[in-house]
């Protein structure tokens, strides 16, 4: 009776270890299901993070390449995400690791969104500017040109107003000429008789004018084309420019009509039979002209 107590007792026990056995087997099974599964997930979300850290990247060089205001930041902020995506990379899925990395992630998505915006407030600030500038030196450039007409205006309305306040003579005559003792001046119309040549005229009146005393010089040149008289050189312009004259004369100009005469003394041998010409100057410039004749 002991034996089969024993022997019922041993099989019990025996089914309960068989029964423990299969029961380990199957929670073995299935955490190991488990535990297979949630590496499967955790390197998805590895693939995820390393896939969205590589999109920032892009992203980045993007922008730098169109932003040339921020590049500084912009690399900056590229060199931490490289660094993180090397960092994910080297390293085995752990739920630990994750959670670190989706953090991060998070944080350098907000500062690129920071970052962009003020990337994009820039552009927008710095194309404004350039408008502007481009806007200014349009209208620099209208009033260059605006200038340079004034400019041209001006100048030939400076031009006309020397033009018509330039002195002017009228009733030129020019004669060959003796002085007596007395001092009285006669004419003379034969070369052999002649000693001087008189040349006289009329200033004309000109409320343009400025008054005060104006040089008055003339040319006679004989009809061998020689300029007699005083051969005065005057330089007016500091040039090169060198006019010389026979004589001279200065007289103050009020503006109203003034008769003047220049005599040109003539050494010997220089009036000669012929016709002369005269040459009347105000300055440099030429106001009337005449010619006469000696016989």
């Amino acid at each position: 009776m002991t034996t089969q107590n024993n022997n019922l007792t041993l099989k019990i026990l025996i089914g309960v270890l068989g029964a423990l056995l299969l029961i380990l087997g199957i929670f073995t099974y299935k955490f190991y299901n488990e535990e297979k599964q949630n590496k499967a997930i955790l390197q998805q979300e590895k693939d995820l993070i390393e896939s969205e850290l590589g999109e920032l990247i892009t992203k980045y060089d993007n922008a730098i390449a169109l932003n040339e205001v921020m590049d500084d930041h912009l690399l900056k902020a590229k060199e931490r995400i490289v660094v993180l995506l090397d960092s994910v990379k080297d390293n085995d899925a752990n739920l630990a690791l994750i959670s670190r990395y989706r953090r991060e992630v998070g944080k350098l998505k907000k500062e690129r969104e920071r970052l962009f915006k003020l990337a994009d407030s820039l552009t927008t600030a710095n194309t404004q500017l350039t408008t502007d500038l481009d806007s200014t030196s349009t209208a620099l450039n209208q009033r260059i040109i605006l200038a340079d007409s004034l400019q041209t205006q001006n100048s030939k309305l400076a031009e006309i107003v020397e033009r018509g306040s330039a002195l002017t003579a009228a009733n030129i005559k020019a004669e060959g000429v003796r002085v007596r003792n007395s001092g009285k001046i006669t004419g003379a119309s034969k070369a052999s008789r002649a000693e001087k040549v008189r040349v006289c005229f009329t200033l004309s009146p000109n409320k343009l004018t400025e008054k005060g005393d104006k040089d008055l010089f003339v040319q006679v040149i004989n009809p061998e084309n020689t300029l007699i008289g005083d051969k005065i050189a005057v330089n007016f312009d500091k040039g090169n420019a060198i006019l010389t004259y026979s004589g001279r004369n200065k007289v103050f100009y009020e503006n109203e009509a003034l008769d003047v005469c220049i005599l040109v003394d003539a050494a010997e041998g220089e009036l000669v039979k012929g016709n002369y010409i005269v040459n009347l100057f105000s300055g440099p410039r030429m106001i009337s002209n005449t010619q006469f004749e000696l016989r």
